[in-house]
């Protein structure tokens, strides 16, 4: 464990952006061979959309990482946050709390909001416009939500108290996590069921995409499945009746074309099915 701690004290720039294009390629490959849904679309053209969002999702991290970093070494010196407080067992068991509260502040809790707050949910509609869900989706974020989203893990840096390596490993984690779960692949049953007591499975992500309520506001976990069981926003529906996309943006020239999905957060909001 120690070895892996070390190497996210000093992980590469390079290496980060080579998880991110290397799973995403992988993903890719998979979902092209064995897709679960076969979607009558053109597949580059859907993820050049989503890499320019994915791409300003890094210029807008990279820009503002200077506030993580000096956030996270604020913490670790003045011993401040949740860590701090508890007792130290081994390096083992204190990552997973520390991953597990960084996934609940960064990802549960910022989710969670902007499906509950009317003027982050603008911001955070793009994501789910998308109607043709695979491996690209997943960091198909508006830039305004990429800054949401950053504000959130600085915060839950700050309540944490996350050292600077636990930070990398969970935005690492969080990349493979996402691009897997958005993937167009599905596991067996009962394999996706039993992974999704631990962790977020693909079936289970992909239920949060169902155009209807209730079930786009359930299942807001990015890694861990622990806090929608936990906090009641778990939902269960057979995969082969979910369909992906948002009641009131069910266009596809708006949902596929990228000069209409910037504009979406700031136009009237609508009420389902107003198409």
């Amino acid at each position: 464990m120690n070895e892996i701690i070390q190497y996210f004290e000093t992980i590469p720039s390079l290496h980060r952006g080579l998880i991110l294009a290397g799973g995403i390629a992988i993903f890719w490959l998979i979902e092209s061979a064995v897709p679960f849904f076969k979607f009558n679309y053109n597949k580059w053209q859907h993820a050049g959309i989503n890499l320019f969002f994915t791409a300003t999702t890094i210029v807008i991290n990279f820009a503002l990482a200077f506030i993580l970093v000096n956030t996270a070494d604020y913490v670790t010196k003045n011993h401040i946050g949740i860590l701090p407080l508890l007792p130290y067992w081994n390096s083992f068991i204190y990552t997973i709390i520390g991953l597990l509260l960084l996934d609940f502040f960064g990802a549960y809790l910022a989710h969670y909001v902007e499906h509950r707050v009317k003027f982050l949910w603008r911001f955070h509609l793009i994501h789910h416009s998308d109607t043709y869900i695979d491996t690209t989706s997943g960091n198909r974020h508006h830039p305004g939500e990429s800054v949401i989203r950053f504000a959130f893990t600085t915060l839950g840096v700050l309540i944490v108290g996350s050292p600077m390596w636990m930070v990398f490993m969970y935005q690492t984690l969080s990349v493979v996590a996402t691009q897997f779960t958005h993937a167009n692949i599905c596991l067996p049953k009962k394999l996706d069921q039993l992974l999704s007591y631990v962790i977020v499975s693909p079936d289970m992500h992909k239920i949060h995409h169902h155009y209807k309520l209730p079930y786009t506001d359930s299942n807001y976990g990015n890694i861990f499945s622990i806090w929608d069981r936990l906090l009641g926003t778990f939902s269960y529906m057979e995969r082969e009746k979910i369909v992906y996309g948002i009641d009131t943006h069910m266009n596809p020239k708006e949902n596929n074309v990228l000069s209409s999905l910037l504009k979406i957060p700031f136009e009237k909001t609508r009420t389902p099915n107003e198409d």
